[in-house]
């Protein structure tokens, strides 16, 4: 009975070790090359986080929104055609698609998609 708490111990002794000696190991310093680069968002780790983001970045990730959920509304389309008739079902993916192309092309006028720095 002893030597099973004995060995129970040098086992459980042994794991902490190497857990202890693997978290050393692994440590990442928080002065690491990728930390300190700018995020993909447009925001400056460096900089102090009150300053305001840039609306470039918000106007894109809109607009990405908008474009995205659109896209999402013509899966629906495609179940529809089973239960309409083509005619019916061609105007109303060119009324759809139409409106899509007006937005982008709104957005591209406005200068919406224009990456300022």
């Amino acid at each position: 009975m002893l030597s099973l708490l004995l060995m129970g111990v040098i086992i459980v002794t042994i794991t902490i070790l190497m857990l202890i000696i693997v978290n050393l190991i692994s440590k990442k310093t928080s002065m690491d090359r990728e930390k300190m680069s700018p995020f993909e968002c447009g925001f400056d780790p460096k900089s102090s986080a009150r300053l305001p983001f840039s609306l470039h970045f918000f106007l894109i990730a809109v607009i990405f929104l908008i474009f995205d959920v659109e896209i999402t509304l013509l899966f629906p389309l495609i179940m529809c055609l089973k239960y309409s008739s083509l005619g019916n079902y061609f105007i109303v993916l060119v009324i759809f698609i139409g409106i899509l192309i007006a937005g982008l092309l709104h957005e591209w006028k406005q200068g919406a998609l224009e990456w300022t720095s």
